[in-house]
């Protein structure tokens, strides 16, 4: 996987990160740079570690399902994607706290990087430095994160839909891109 089409996932990866923090950034009187620093470590971090996680146990697989892995990436990033869009249309606001407390910010890390466990899944599966792939996905999901808290308290939740949105097509994109890539089509 090229450096382009890494940082192209990262950063949908990062868009229910993003959208998130927009929520934060909402519901904080002032969006410190601290505070920024903080959601976006939380996310950051726990994109970094998700697609660790995944790598690790697509390992233990990759022996008997080489033959169908792009088939494997492909319907993951098309779930993980058409979830996303879903979210984006289906109107449900997020309820906005501005708790930077760990209990909640763990919760929220966990629950915005359960697609990059999938996703790392497939890094198993395809040629990927795992390392630069999660230094990557960890620091575009910190500054993205980070950059949510600032528009958030700024603009509100105008641009949350739009993130979802534009992540979930982003992974479908590249699920048939890796799909065309292994059939021989690019």
């Amino acid at each position: 996987m090229d450096l382009m089409t890494l940082f192209i996932l990262a950063v949908g990866l990062a868009m229910d990160a993003f959208a998130v923090s927009i929520c934060k950034g909402l519901a904080m009187k002032e969006a410190t740079v601290g505070k920024a620093v903080i959601v976006g470590g939380w996310f950051g971090g726990f994109q970094a570690l998700m697609p660790a996680l995944g790598f690790l146990l697509g390992t233990q697989f990759q022996k008997q399902i080489t033959a169908i892995d792009h088939w494997i990436a492909f319907i993951l990033l098309g779930i993980i994607g058409a979830n996303m869009i879903k979210e984006a249309f289906c109107g449900e606001e997020e309820e906005a706290s501005s708790s930077l407390e760990f209990r909640e910010m763990l919760v929220l890390a966990i629950a915005t990087s359960i697609d990059a466990l999938a996703v790392g899944i497939t890094f198993a599966f395809l040629k990927v430095n795992i390392l630069a792939a999660i230094a990557v996905i960890g620091v575009c999901t910190f500054l993205i994160a980070a950059f949510g808290v600032k528009i958030g308290n700024i603009f509100g939740t105008k641009y949350q839909s739009k993130a979802e949105l534009a992540g979930g097509v982003i992974l479908i994109l590249l699920g048939i891109k890796i799909l065309l890539e292994h059939l021989g089509v690019l």
